[in-house]
């Protein structure tokens, strides 16, 4: 079992300086990736342009983004997604999202969390004829078109898409549509009796998923979460406060205790921005950097 660990900063301040440094650290200290989330009312980055950026400078690092699928038009997003595979060489990995659905990010989506499902139901296998190379005609809730032959094509043939999500509906459509499982916000018991609907949802498609193709992102803090941050945290997704491993040695022994179900893929989250990236990854790399194999 190959064991990855990627390194979250979408929900951090990034400024091109802090980026740079980042990408650095994560080279030399030897993490699989870097992952940049989408939110679109939180103040952070866009993950495509970060990520650009962020392949222009280095060469090895995969880049990772949890991007949302409701509310984009899918023509763009597939050659977003397309281009910034060719530019950065194959080094893309995608994760689709329903998105969140507290406020204001519910309404700035633009698709009611009810219709989110059947968006990505729509969208996904559109996605995957396109970079196949296909002519593709469709009308439907996602829109509408006619011949539409995209170029460029990814480099990965084919560009892999993860789901995330742990409700019953997002593990159905897992196993029917993704090619992996990324997750948050559960338990490593959770997590595996998630990743048994998912696999007998794919059995019944009749497909696979490699079963390596099962991961967790996951949230840490370095210091106990003081009361109002909590409060934040549980009014916007409850459980998160006590889901959050509070300092390195919790967060090691839950990849552990993930890797111990059979989960091999894992993007760490720092609750709170590093005032030194360099810094957080070196204590990272001593932390947890051995169980990558």
């Amino acid at each position: 079992m190959k064991i990855r660990i990627g390194v979250g900063a979408g929900g951090t301040t990034l400024t091109p300086e802090t980026l740079g440094e980042l990408m650095a650290g994560l080279d030399d200290f030897g993490f699989d990736s870097l992952w940049i989330s989408e939110v679109l009312t939180a103040p952070a980055l866009d993950p495509t342009v970060a990520l650009a950026w962020a392949a222009a400078g280095n060469a090895r690092v995969k880049l990772g983004t949890t991007m949302l699928l409701p509310g984009r038009n899918v023509l763009r997003l597939a050659k977003q997604l397309a281009s910034l595979d060719v530019m950065s060489h194959g080094r893309l990995l995608v994760t689709l999202v329903p998105g969140l659905t507290y406020a204001p990010e519910r309404d700035a989506i633009g698709v009611e969390p009810k219709r989110r499902g059947a968006v990505i139901d729509e969208a996904l296998p559109l996605l995957r004829r396109l970079w196949a190379g296909e002519t593709v005609s469709h009308e439907g809730i996602v829109g509408s078109f006619r011949d539409v032959k995209l170029s460029p094509l990814p480099v990965q043939k084919p560009l892999e898409v993860w789901l995330g999500g742990n409700v019953p509906a997002a593990l159905e459509r897992c196993g029917r549509l993704s090619d992996g499982w990324l997750p948050s916000l559960c338990t490593p018991e959770e997590a595996a009796a998630g990743r048994a609907v998912i696999e007998d949802a794919a059995a019944r498609a009749g497909r696979t998923i490699d079963r390596e193709h099962f991961g967790m992102s996951i949230a840490y803090a370095r210091a106990p979460i003081d009361p109002e941050t909590a409060r934040v945290m549980t009014a916007r997704r409850p459980r998160s406060v006590e889901l959050t491993p509070v300092g390195l040695p919790a967060l090691r022994e839950r990849l552990e205790r993930f890797l111990a179900v059979g989960f091999s893929k894992f993007v760490v989250r720092p609750l709170v921005t590093p005032t030194s990236w360099r810094a957080e990854l070196e204590s990272l790399a001593a932390a947890v950097g051995s169980l990558q194999t």
